[in-house]
């Protein structure tokens, strides 16, 4: 009778567990062999890999460009600086708009953008075609699929490991670099840059379908809850996007962190964006190293910057993310200092100590700077790093154009690379004045879980 009793009711349990799934505790067994959530994770970072290809390739045309259509560095860097200035201003709404159409729809057609971007690049003749296909089209692209894409992911399908998710869908953009800039490299050098640039609109939509039939926009959307939290039923479509952003944009700039959280970001982005994706490979091919050898160290710059930023995700989650931020730009800026006494006509001990330790730091920010956003604005927080990322892109593209114009005016970049240390050091007194703001405890150990 007993075993009657107990089976009735692990019967009308599993029932319950139907009709509201509510996960277990982290770390706690389940009878689900993989949540839903690590899924979604792994789409959303085999997109943003695909997306970020055509990332690797702009250091690389700098000299195949200025050599074939005779365009100054400085035109070739302010195509560049369209498309990261794009990439940035562009984050904000893509995040509204996820909200509003969802995910998938958004995604997919960015992926598309990109490629087409990329592919009519192939034919033009003119620089201001360059400003259209890499600026408009692939900036509008990437942007679309900028951080605040993952941060929108995170929020939606993470409750713990947060910041652990966010660490790797960033080393996601690191490790599209990793794959194709050593291809790249190699195609540039022995076919030329079309194909290269073919090569990655075909990545862009090569992910397509699994963005469309993989990336789901809400767990509610497959019955779960998110992983560590509880279920919540998927909210109405959140319409006026672009009224939202500019509210939140609004709300947020009245606040002393938001202005502080985009300054430090936008030092970020021209410390590594607009520096070393776009210029280490010039400069280096300056000092009479090939262009493949400067791209595999570029590329190398990739595989410390995953290890970096997973890393960086962890400690997120454990420690204040305004200390881990003062640190990492203190040490980016001392690396800057140094670098050019570094470069060489060959690959030596000192460049290959400062590529991993400059890898190690490339975005182990991001991390830190989500948290923070997310502990200070809440809700709105995607939308907010979307427009905190628009500040990374602007400085990012200041620095891709100012860049070739101190090439083109002095013959060297070493000027560019003593004042971005400099910019760092400011940075790091930045990061530790930003005012913190204590989570409720459930939240707090729902982070750390």
């Amino acid at each position: 009778m007993l075993s009657d009793v107990t089976q009735t009711t692990e019967s009308a349990a599993r029932d319950d567990d139907r009709r509201a799934p509510v996960p277990a505790a982290p770390g706690a067994r389940s009878r689900r062999r993989v949540h839903r959530a690590w899924i979604v994770a792994v789409v959303t970072f085999v997109t943003i890999i695909g997306g970020a290809a055509f990332n690797s390739l702009p250091g690389l045309l700098i000299d195949p460009l200025h050599t074939e259509f005779g365009w100054s560095r400085g035109e070739i860097g302010l195509a560049v600086s369209l498309d990261m200035a794009l990439y940035g201003l562009t984050a904000p709404f893509a995040a509204a708009l996820m909200d509003r159409f969802g995910i998938r729809r958004v995604v997919v057609v960015a992926l598309s953008a990109v490629a087409a971007g990329a592919l009519a690049s192939v034919w033009m003749t003119a620089s201001w075609q360059l400003m259209i296909y890499w600026g408009l089209l692939v900036g509008l692209g990437t942007g679309s699929m900028a951080m605040a894409f993952s941060a929108t992911v995170t929020n939606r399908w993470f409750v713990a490991r947060r910041g652990l998710v966010t660490g790797v869908l960033t080393a996601a953009g690191a490790s599209g670099q990793l794959v194709f800039l050593p291809l790249c490299a190699w195609i540039v050098d022995e076919h030329g840059w079309r194909p290269a640039s073919v090569t990655v609109a075909l990545a862009a939509l090569a992910v397509v379908p699994f963005a469309w039939l993989l990336l789901h926009d809400h767990p509610a959307d497959v019955g779960l809850a998110p992983y560590g939290g509880t279920y919540t039923g998927k909210p109405a479509p959140a319409r006026g996007a672009a009224r939202r952003t500019l509210r939140v944009l609004a709300d947020a700039a009245r606040t002393g962190p938001f202005w502080l959280l985009a300054g430090t970001f936008a030092i970020c982005g021209a410390s590594t964006n607009g520096l070393i994706r776009t210029h280490f490979v010039p400069s280096a091919h300056d000092h009479g190293m090939p262009i493949t050898a400067a791209a595999s160290l570029l590329a190398v710059i990739g595989v410390f910057d995953i290890i970096g930023t997973v890393f960086s995700g962890w400690l997120t989650d454990r420690f204040d993310a305004r200390r881990l931020l003062a640190v990492y730009y203190a040490l980016r800026g001392i690396s800057l200092v140094f670098l050019p006494m570094l470069m060489a006509p060959t690959v030596h001990p000192p460049m290959v100590f400062f590529i991993v330790f400059y890898g190690l730091d490339w975005v182990a920010t991001v991390p830190p700077t989500l948290a923070l956003c997310r502990e200070q604005y809440g809700e709105d927080s995607a939308i907010v790093f979307g427009w905190v990322l628009a500040s990374h892109q602007v400085g990012a593209a200041l620095v891709a154009f100012l860049g070739g114009v101190a090439r083109d005016a002095f013959g060297s970049y070493d000027v560019v690379w003593y004042a971005s240390g400099a910019l760092c050091a400011t940075a790091a007194l930045m990061a530790l004045v930003i005012r913190r703001v204590r989570e409720p405890s459930g939240a707090a150990a729902a982070g750390l879980g």
